[in-house]
């Protein structure tokens, strides 16, 4: 379905954001490291309840939802296939960035959780976590990476993922029950996104 031009409403108790989806299909040029004391470790077959604290300190304020609404045996059936790679940036010896990639699809690599916790936006770590990330992205045999991002996330993700070598390709208007309204989220996360009941 495509929507009209103008407004649509967006029902109470629900939220709707825009989607863009980014990809490349050739390793980018790459970037120097920034300055900084990050390290990235591989995490085999993650503990579900170190991989739900995780995505919840990267993600709450964007409101990622998705994998908190999952039943455990959801969630360990996506994170432990063996074409799902989970890392953790970790800053002075505590994991503090989130990265998973899906090698599901042959020739492929998409980007599913690419984050770092508040404390650490605009430090750099985004950046040491890009790198690494389409290192690890491209060193197989792969045509095309990509990523989605959308109007819930930091005001800057965009144009962070086009420096780094991605090109917008597709737009979405997603909508979704407001994650905050049954506290799948704390109601005061995402202050940049007003509930509406």
């Amino acid at each position: 379905m495509i929507l009209p031009d103008g407004y649509s409403d967006v029902p109470a108790g629900k939220i709707a954001a825009v989607v863009t989806h980014l990809e490349m299909t050739t390793p980018p040029s790459r970037r120097d490291d920034p300055p900084g004391a990050w390290t990235l470790r591989k995490v085999d077959a993650p503990a579900l309840a170190w991989y739900r604290d995780l995505y919840r300190r990267v993600g709450e304020d964007w409101l990622w939802c998705s994998r908190a609404l999952m039943s455990d045996t959801e969630l360990a059936a996506v994170i432990h296939a063996a074409s799902i790679e989970v890392y953790a940036l970790v800053a002075d010896g505590r994991d503090e960035g989130l990265l998973e990639l899906d090698f599901r699809q042959p020739g492929q690599c998409e980007l599913v959780y690419f984050g770092v916790t508040a404390n650490l936006i605009g430090t750099g770590a985004a950046r040491f976590l890009m790198n690494r990330a389409l290192e690890r992205a491209w060193s197989g045999d792969v045509q095309r990476v990509w990523v989605h991002t959308c109007t819930f996330d930091h005001p800057s993700a965009v144009a962070f993922y086009q420096r780094s070598g991605f090109i917008p390709f597709r737009r979405q208007i997603e909508v979704a029950d407001d994650p905050r309204i049954d506290g799948t989220v704390p109601r005061d996360a995402a202050k940049h996104v007003p509930v509406i009941e």
